[in-house]
């Protein structure tokens, strides 16, 4: 009981991700370092932190199948994965690198149990 209601947060999470991404991509700074500049970054940031996120968690709580928090779970420790190689090789483990990295493998952990 308390494992689904952990995964019905991180889906819910991800939409939120998704809606401030895809609503206010300006803000995104905050929280990935990214900075908007010009029509084509917006629309990534819209398309890519936005609309993506907001399907994907949307999806898993639509469904609400254990193949689909597994496909959320697995995209975010592939995520997890991608983020800690790249903070290696780029060298950028700053403070909210850190914070997306744990809260990707917990979240990870936590969809695909």
């Amino acid at each position: 009981m308390v494992l689904q209601i952990l995964k019905y947060i991180a889906a819910a999470a991800t939409i939120l991700v998704g809606v401030i991404s895809l609503f206010w991509p300006k803000q995104v700074l905050g929280f990935t370092g990214l900075e908007v500049s010009g029509g084509r970054g917006t629309t990534e940031i819209r398309t890519i932190l936005g609309a993506l996120f907001v399907g994907l968690g949307a999806a898993v709580l639509y469904f609400n199948t254990p193949e689909t928090y597994l496909v959320l779970g697995a995209t975010y420790l592939v995520m997890a994965i991608a983020r800690g190689i790249s903070m290696l090789i780029d060298k950028s483990a700053v403070s909210s690198n850190i914070i997306s990295l744990v809260s990707e493998l917990v979240f990870g952990i936590i969809l695909i149990l």
